[in-house]
């Protein structure tokens, strides 16, 4: 072919609009994040159950290791030790049920069948005193022996259905305790390896932030323990002293609720023995809102900051919304350890977070700038 050929015009032409070298892989970088996306959502989705159950592990194996450490300190190998810790929760926990199971099933059944006539009773009390109209009697709750019978129907399963809710009870808190072994007993090793897999800058920081969750994670657990004990034990001790029913499930009601549950907890933990107690009598309920008050107040000013001085202050409205989003992802397991997840972050934030000087004050005005010193003058 010639130069004059008028084909090579239209060949030039059509190789200079070939499309740029970025373009494909741009395009195949595009397609596999959205296919990776895909897949971490599809994994998210059908795993979370597992992954709050191993988070779940994960968080009382850091509440466990102080106490592993500190065995460890005295001479016991880290595997004896762990195995000694989680076997003394586990005799504590079994001695607590053969002292207080029977008692614990007696009252609870009791409460929950005795639970629609004192709301009845503090009702009708409403009414006469504030002169209100709220519904009473059967049109509270809204139960007829239909509804009844048709709930009974529901959540009452066959022979076979308790069978495997016991199994798959049990063989969940099995599979927890076993990462939580391992966890505990391996937590150094694991650290190490995990170290290892990043250059020697990262690793000072992969450091910190462990011993940043291990101290405020673990220990924000551990003094909502020992304040929900505190709680129960002193609530359960009022009740029985004032004479009121179901003491027990009452008192570890209120132990658990106000320690676990931000924000509406401490209302939602006195408000169920308020009401049974006003029940039986008026004056009562008085007396449980007075003692929940008084001890809400030692525990904010003389048990809190003593037990918790270790660990992070959560804003009560961050603490609130980190429940609804936890609860929202994994469900119960969520709700339960979104608190201490915010704890570390928030640990993280301030460890390596910067701040900077404000330059306009409460009112909104700018600040003045500082004025240039003389240096022959001074």
């Amino acid at each position: 072919m010639s130069e004059d050929d008028p084909g090579r015009p239209a060949q030039r032409e059509n190789a200079g609009r070939r499309a740029p070298r970025w373009l494909r892989p741009a395009i195949l970088s595009v397609l596999l994040a959205v296919a990776a996306y895909q897949l971490s959502g599809w994994l998210f989705h059908n795993l979370r159950g597992f992954l709050g159950l191993l988070f779940l592990a994960w968080l009382l194996s850091i509440t466990l290791e102080p106490v592993v450490d500190w065995l460890e300190r005295v001479g016991m190998r880290r595997g004896a030790a762990t195995g000694l810790v989680l076997f003394s929760l586990l005799a504590f926990a079994i001695g607590f049920v053969a002292v207080f199971g029977t008692l614990l099933v007696e009252q609870l059944g009791q409460l929950l069948k005795a639970l629609p006539d004192a709301l009845t009773a503090v009702t009708e009390w409403a009414n006469r005193v504030f002169d209100t109209n709220f519904s009473t009697g059967s049109d509270l709750l809204r139960l007829t022996p239909e509804t009844v019978r048709e709930l009974v129907q529901r959540f009452t399963p066959g022979v076979l259905g308790v069978v495997s809710s016991v199994v798959g009870v049990v063989f969940q808190a099995m599979t927890m305790l076993l990462f939580v072994f391992y966890m505990s007993a391996e937590g150094p090793a694991m650290r190490r390896t995990i170290s290892s897999w990043f250059p020697a800058r990262q690793q000072q920081v992969i450091s910190t932030v462990w011993e940043i969750s291990v101290e405020k994670a673990g220990g924000y657990v551990v003094s909502r323990l020992i304040l929900g004990a505190v709680s129960a034990v002193g609530t359960g001790i009022f009740l029985m002293a004032i004479g009121v029913p179901y003491w027990l499930p009452l008192a570890l009601w209120t132990g658990i609720v106000s320690q676990f549950v931000p924000t509406l907890g401490t209302y939602l933990a006195i408000a169920l023995p308020a009401i049974i107690a006003a029940a039986n009598q008026p004056i009562d309920g008085l007396w449980v809102v007075l003692f929940g008050t008084a001890y809400q107040q030692v525990e904010n000013y003389v048990l809190h900051p003593r037990i918790t001085s270790k660990t992070v202050s959560i804003h009560p409205a961050v603490a609130f919304g980190s429940v609804i989003v936890g609860a929202s992802l994994f469900g119960a397991i969520g709700a339960l350890v979104s608190v201490p997840v915010v704890a570390v972050l928030q640990a993280l934030i301030e460890t390596y977070g910067r701040r900077y000087e404000l330059v306009v004050d409460p009112t909104g005005r700018t600040k003045p700038e500082p004025e240039p010193r003389d240096d022959e003058d001074g």
